[in-house]
């Protein structure tokens, strides 16, 4: 479906206006750089009667960073955020994310809040309109079937693709959220509730990958520095400057003499959601050795799904991940 549906335009000036707008229709989808939606609309897989346009909205363009913390405004492009100044130096795991997604016309036009909340794919999912009615259509569309799990009792497992998420995840990140009827602050990784393979029980899934509620909006996400912690992202992708990722990874640690006092990694592209690793801590205490580097690749064994979400195979993105954070690892602690 390459024509686009008919649908109403709210142009907010506020954030007052944009949560009227929302509680007014709560069908409605915002729209900032529309890089993703968009798209998803002239393919015909969401049709929002309302797009409510946050990109004139002041509240939401905010880019603070210091020595301290920082605040990202969740209209905030993704080209601002890879070359302010202050966010290379003091979170340049957050500035290398930002400058890896996609192409420079679309870090001027996508945002940090699209991004943030990007909609899981799959290769079933992400296509045209004909093409899925060919295949019959899957569980995220208008189907009954998770055609990459076909056994999988009604769980989505389509893939979380978001660079800044595993970024931000491994700085600590809360995001703030606002609705028509109050606002609340979570920790990032509460965020994202779709399954991963090392979870108790699925609350989420790859359709269900947002813990947002009815009217809820992102609106920014702040993060407090750790004194004497470095930083860096990395991914794989098919075709560097259009693809999502075969996988992501960021990593951020802390190094007292040849101790590894403070460990943590993030990946994307591999789950419904991205995936803080658990577990990191039990490596650090010691120096950084074969044996650390061994752990690190258990845990992104145990912990990454190889679901072939993608043309590229899930065993080969679960590796890519794990080979990206002993690299990013081992060059962090040699710095």
């Amino acid at each position: 479906m390459e024509a686009l549906h008919d649908f109403e335009l709210v142009r907010a000036a506020t954030l007052d206006d944009v949560l009227k707008a929302r509680a007014a229709h709560p069908q409605s989808a915002l729209v900032g750089g529309g890089t993703d939606l968009m798209v998803n609309i002239r393919r015909g897989i969401v049709t929002p009667p309302v797009l409510i346009d946050v990109t004139q909205v002041g509240e939401l363009q905010a880019v603070n960073a210091d020595e301290g913390a920082l605040e990202i405004g969740a209209s905030v492009t993704l080209n601002t955020l890879a070359q302010d100044d202050a966010m290379r130096r003091h979170y340049p795991v957050v500035a290398e994310a930002a400058h890896a997604i996609a192409g420079p016309t679309q870090r001027n036009m996508g945002t940090v809040g699209g991004n943030l909340c990007l909609d899981t794919r799959c290769i079933f999912y992400n296509q045209s309109e004909w093409w899925r009615s060919a295949n019959n259509h899957c569980l995220k569309t208008t189907g009954d079937t998770c055609h990459v799990a076909p056994k999988s009792h009604g769980v989505c497992f389509a893939t979380y693709s978001g660079d800044l998420a595993p970024a931000l995840l491994v700085l600590g990140a809360e995001v703030d959220i606002a609705s028509p009827s109050g606002t609340r602050t979570i920790p990032l990784n509460d965020l994202y509730i779709g399954y991963a393979r090392h979870d108790d029980a699925v609350e989420g899934d790859g359709k269900n990958f947002l813990s947002l509620e009815a009217g809820e909006i992102v609106t920014a996400v702040r993060a407090a520095n750790t004194s004497g912690l470095t930083s860096a992202y990395d991914k794989i992708r098919i075709r560097r400057s259009i693809e999502y990722p075969v996988a992501g990874v960021a990593v951020a640690l802390l190094r007292d003499g040849d101790a590894l006092v403070d460990l943590r990694v993030a990946v994307t592209g591999t789950n419904p959601r991205p995936v803080l690793l658990e577990g990191t801590a039990e490596l650090c205490g010691g120096p950084l050795n074969d044996d650390v580097l061994q752990g690190l690749d258990a845990l992104a064994r145990d912990q990454i799904m190889p679901m072939k979400t993608t043309f590229t195979p899930g065993h080969y993105r679960r590796r890519v991940a794990s080979v990206l954070a002993q690299r990013l690892v081992t060059r962090l602690y040699a710095e």
